[in-house]
């Protein structure tokens, strides 16, 4: 007799995405999916897509979702949630997209201690445009813009963004974690479902760090991105909780 392991969770539509091979944003997806799902949120949650590769997220997801302009996905989702206070709103962004043309929505979301859950993806490059680099590409890392690698004396140094969010007293929550194996994976969906319970409980600014990979900008394979992100951005941005609540950390999981 066979035993079911493994499906597609109702909050995920039935279709083809237009992700790369091998790129993490569908695990992303498939995680919130299974969250939201599991907690019984799907006829109340809100999605604000960002611009960037997850500018088509409302196409998989099947549940409500909106648009936002380039980086203003934190001040939509601030609109929304003010508006339908019941409802549970999340923002789903990318690096380029939050740290960078969106870093003064994101900045005052958390100081301003919107509840709200912020889920973000850093693949340390724009992935959607090019792979030009990023506020999060790595020192010495070579992108479209950068081939000879990112020089910290002209471009800066990378920003980490979780560590800056967690000076704000407005946040409640905010985390890194990766998905780079399944270990890493399993603690990812851990650590979403604890956000969507902070904003549940009305605990204020929650936001997920997503370490991914981008086989197709970086020239690697699917594998080789896998040990890339393992070996070179884990050691910049260590996973790792930056800000907890203490009534978070009363929260059971």
């Amino acid at each position: 007799m066979e035993k079911l392991v493994y499906e597609r969770p109702d909050t995920l539509v039935e279709t083809t995405t237009h992700y790369c091979p091998g790129c993490t944003h569908g695990v992303a997806h498939r995680l919130i999916a299974e969250v939201i799902e599991e907690m019984g949120l799907r006829d109340r949650t809100i999605g604000v897509a960002s611009v960037g590769c997850s500018v088509f997220a409302y196409n998989y997801f099947d549940f409500d979702f909106v648009q936002a302009p380039h980086g203003r996905a934190p001040a939509m989702a601030t609109g929304v949630k003010r508006t339908l206070p019941d409802r549970v709103v999340l923002t789903y962004q990318g690096d380029g997209d939050l740290a960078s043309i969106g870093m003064g929505e994101i900045v005052h979301a958390a100081a301003r201690g919107e509840n709200i859950t912020v889920v973000f993806l850093n693949n340390a490059n724009y992935g959607m445009t090019g792979g030009q680099m990023a506020p999060t590409t790595l020192p010495g890392q070579k992108t479209s813009t950068s081939p000879s690698g990112r020089d910290v004396e002209t471009a800066g140094f990378p920003i980490r963004a979780s560590e800056m969010l967690s000076t704000l007293d407005g946040s409640s929550y905010v985390v890194r974690r990766s998905l780079h194996d399944p270990k890493s994976i399993r603690l990812a969906k851990k650590a979403l479902r604890t956000a969507f319970e902070v904003q549940i409980r009305g605990l204020g600014f929650s936001m997920v760090e997503l370490l991914s990979i981008c086989p197709t900008n970086w020239g690697m394979t699917p594998v080789d991105s896998l040990h890339w992100l393992e070996s070179n951005m884990l050691p910049y941005y260590p996973v790792g909780d930056y800000k907890i609540n203490p009534i978070v950390a009363e929260i059971k999981i």
